[in-house]
Parts: C-alpha cells; sequence; structure tokens
C-alpha cells in the first residue's frame, strides 16, 4: 500500500517575526542597503504618493475648465436668448430698417447737388427780401467736406422788423432744401429795427467723383496712422 505523505508543518509565527524584523534597524539615509521587502514596500507607497498626488492635480485642472465652461455656457445662454428675441422681431426689424432707408432717402433728396447750390443760395437771398429785410452782409464761407456731404456756411446780416425776422426764419426752414440757422444775434438798429447777424449753413451731398476722393483720403489717412 501507498504510504501518505504528511503536510510540512508552517510557522507562522516564525514567518511573521522574521518579516517584521527587516523592518528593524533601517537606515533611512540609504534605503539601497534595505532588505528586499522593505525596499519593495517603499515603492510601492512612494508610487501610491506620486499617483495621489497626480490625481489632485488633474481634479484641480479639471475643475478650472469645468468652471470656464461653466461661465461660457451662461454666455451662450445670454447670447442664445437675444439672437433668438431678434428673430423673432426680425420681421419688425426689417419694415424699421426699410422705414429709414425711405427716410434717409427722402432727406438726401432734400440735399441740393454742387449745380444747384447757386439757385438755392438765390432762394435764401429771395426769402429775405420777400420780407423786407435789407442785406447788409450775405457772404458764403469755405466749404467743408464731410464723409458723404458737403457743408456750406453763410455769414447774413439782414435789417428789418422783429417779425419780419421771425418769419424770415420760417421762410428758411420750409425751404424745399436743408438750410438751417446758427449763432443768432439781435441788436437794435435805427428807427426801432432790428439788425440780426447769422449764419446760414446749408449742405449739399458729394457728387460720385468727390466721394472718391472722400474715400482716397480716408485710406490714406488710415494708412498714414498705421
Amino acid at each position: 500500500m501507498a504510504t501518505r505523505r504528511s503536510a510540512p508543518n508552517i510557522d507562522v509565527s516564525a514567518s511573521l517575526r522574521r518579516f517584521g524584523d527587516q523592518f528593524r534597524g533601517l537606515n533611512p539615509n540609504d534605503p539601497s542597503v534595505w532588505p528586499a521587502v522593505p525596499r519593495y514596500a517603499l515603492c510601492v507607497l512612494v508610487t501610491v504618493l506620486v499617483l495621489v498626488a497626480l490625481w489632485f492635480v488633474w481634479l484641480t485642472n479639471s475643475n478650472d475648465t469645468l468652471e470656464a465652461e461653466r461661465a461660457k455656457e451662461v454666455t451662450l445662454r445670454a447670447d442664445y436668448q437675444k439672437k433668438v428675441v431678434l428673430a423673432a422681431n426680425l420681421d419688425m426689424l426689417k419694415k424699421q430698417r426699410e422705414q429709414v432707408q425711405q427716410y434717409v432717402t427722402l432727406l438726401e433728396k432734400q440735399l441740393p447737388s454742387k449745380a444747384e447750390m447757386d439757385a438755392l443760395l438765390s432762394d435764401i437771398n429771395q426769402a429775405g427780401l420777400g420780407r423786407s429785410l435789407q442785406f447788409e452782409l450775405f457772404r458764403p464761407g469755405t466749404v467743408v467736406v464731410k464723409d458723404y456731404y458737403a457743408e456750406l456756411p453763410i455769414a447774413v446780416r439782414v435789417t428789418g422788423r422783429y417779425h419780419d425776422m421771425g418769419s424770415f426764419a420760417a421762410d428758411i426752414a420750409n425751404l424745399s432744401r436743408i438750410v438751417t440757422l446758427n449763432n443768432i444775434a439781435l441788436a437794435p438798429a435805427k428807427d426801432g429795427n432790428l439788425t440780426m447777424d447769422a449764419t446760414a449753413r446749408t449742405f449739399r451731398y458729394l457728387d460720385a467723383e468727390e466721394q472718391n476722393m472722400q474715400k482716397k483720403a480716408a485710406a490714406a489717412a488710415a494708412g498714414a496712422k498705421k
């Protein structure tokens, strides 16, 4: 008959004692001379600490990114809501745009061309004469060219009665072309009349050649600033 071999006896307490003895008397300044178990345990501990540190750093960066994305979401949501409102009012905005364009076209029609300026100056003069005012000064100044129009100031001095001057101002306002009276000053004259000094300003639109010159001048000025 075959004989049954007995299992070897393992002294657990002795093994634990030998295991613990490896952690006694370790030199903290030179881990390379430690026994195998403490060295491996130290490597595992360092690895765990590094992984934990990297984990917290990653979580911090992720939190910053998350907060930035949340702020971006708020901005995008507000922008979306504005665009929704604009989209809902698109038809009304188109109608308003058409009304503005019509109004601008109407104003442009009130601006004389370069060739019509002489006739407009004659209309201003006739408006004063028609109210029995005496012109002591009627001197057109230097034309000031803007982006899309030109402005002509006219120094005016008339003498007459107060009510006639008021009617003259009303006639100027009712001209078919845009004319404004600025810097008005009244002073008493002889025979109970008044003298009015003012600057009449009228405007005209620029022709195609003048607009091209203005665009070139603006482009040259922008290039000089750079």
